[in-house]
């Protein structure tokens, strides 16, 4: 007798935890800078690299397993892929040097890229669009609260410990998870909420393509978005050793600070805006674009007046609130382009949409690391590296505005994906 359930309810808040699960074992590198750096004698620009090691095998392997993800159950491509990336977030723990940190870390990715693409698609099967951009909200979740566990405890644990210790303990979650998510979540039907008839035949990768980058407002969606994240990735990878080295706090106040920040004003941002979206975008399909469009058109300056203070409040407060505004894509995005999909497109798109953000998020830390190093020579490291995070922050805007040109067509484009006719004739 099987112990799945058909609930939408169960099926989140278990996906969800996957999800901030897995953003955990990503970000907890965050708190980890300063003593990683220090035991291997490395550079802003060279600690950096972490973040693309993660991203070296999970943005080539997430596009082939999602293609899989679109004829099997996805439920145990999720269960599978999450008990991989834990086992390799402890293997980090056991590092005995910095070419096995790189590689164990280039495991963590190559487990989330065979677990995550498929969650969006079975939360978009379970609920459906009037309220995936609530459903994947809540989903979304997982940077904001992830990013609390990872730099609050991590942080408390490296501190009064050690930093191998650190990713044995963020591990450990995952293994129970994967259990879960095999033995109670069931898969759902594809597309039982969509007009759009469900059939056997999959949709190829340019299909996908065509209609992510063909479609004017997906292109912007994508485009903006994948700004917006490598620009997050860069400031929050280094904003504990900002604090650590301009305002001599410890390891675990500055992870308490950071983990504080990046995930209050950000979980509120994430739903907020999320609900937002399905109110407004009953009567406005438009406010899945402008409700984002806003904040980051807003969030932007606001970081970059934030990282320069003097004052560690001051800094701390307009952070806070730059914050709120620059995580208001997230959530809202993916359910924007989840509804432009076909049923048997969205594990593909989600991987596909994890290739660009995988991308961006290991060019984000590259692109701070070595802009700090750069400004080092002439103006020190602490003032080094707080040019280069008020330059990254301002660049939001740049991504606002991509948003502003995907609220004029997104309409137009939903009411033409939305036709009942066969997935290639809506590429």
């Amino acid at each position: 007798m099987t112990m799945r359930r058909n609930s939408p309810v169960l099926a989140l808040v278990v996906l969800a935890a996957i999800s901030t699960v897995g953003f955990i074992d990503r970000i907890v590198v965050n708190v980890l800078v300063e003593p990683i750096k220090t035991e291997f004698g490395l550079t802003d620009g060279q600690v950096s690299l972490m973040a693309m090691a993660f991203t070296v095998l999970n943005i080539g392997v997430g596009l082939v397993v999602a293609r899989f993800a679109e004829r099997v159950r996805r439920l145990s491509l999720i269960s599978v892929g999450t008990l991989l990336w834990s086992g390799a977030t402890a293997l980090c723990g056991w590092a005995t040097g910095w070419i096995n940190l790189l590689v164990a870390r280039m495991g963590v990715g190559l487990g989330e890229a065979i677990g995550l693409p498929s969650l969006q698609s079975v939360i978009a099967d379970y609920f459906p669009a009037n309220k995936r951009g609530t459903a994947i909200s809540v989903l979304m979740l997982a940077p904001p609260v992830g990013a609390f566990v990872g730099f609050v405890g991590g942080g408390y644990i490296a501190q009064e410990y050690d930093w191998r210790f650190t990713f044995l303990i963020a591990a450990l979650p995952g293994f129970v998870l994967a259990a879960v998510a095999w033995f109670l979540v069931a898969e759902p039907k594809r597309g039982a909420h969509d007009a759009v008839a469900d059939s056997d035949d999959v949709p190829s990768v340019m299909e996908v393509l065509r209609r992510l980058f063909a479609l004017p407002s997906a292109r912007n969606l994508v485009i903006g978005s994948a700004f917006a994240a490598m620009l997050g990735f860069g400031v929050n990878y280094f904003f504990t050793s900002l604090m650590m080295r301009k305002f001599e706090v410890g390891l675990a106040e500055a992870g308490l600070y950071s983990g504080l920040i990046a995930s209050a004003p950000a979980a509120l941002s994430v739903v907020i805006s999320g609900m937002l979206g399905d109110k407004l975008g009953a009567k406005n399909p438009a406010a899945y674009a402008l409700v984002p469009a806003v904040c980051l058109l807003l969030g932007g300056p606001i970081y970059a007046l934030a990282i320069t203070r003097e004052d560690l409040g001051a800094l701390l407060g307009l952070v806070s609130i730059a914050t709120f505004l620059n995580f208001g894509y997230l959530g809202i995005t993916y359910a924007a382009l989840q509804n432009l999909m076909h049923p048997r497109m969205r594990a593909t798109c989600s991987a596909v949409l994890n290739v660009v953000y995988g991308i961006a998020s290991a060019l984000g830390p590259i692109l701070v690391g070595y802009l700090s190093d750069g400004f080092a020579a002439s103006r020190g490291e602490i003032d080094g590296l707080v040019l280069a995070m008020a330059i990254t922050g301002a660049l939001y805007v740049w991504a606002g505005v991509h948003y502003l040109l995907a609220a004029r067509r997104y309409g137009a484009d939903l009411a033409r994906t939305t036709v009942p006719t066969s997935p290639a004739a809506e590429g």
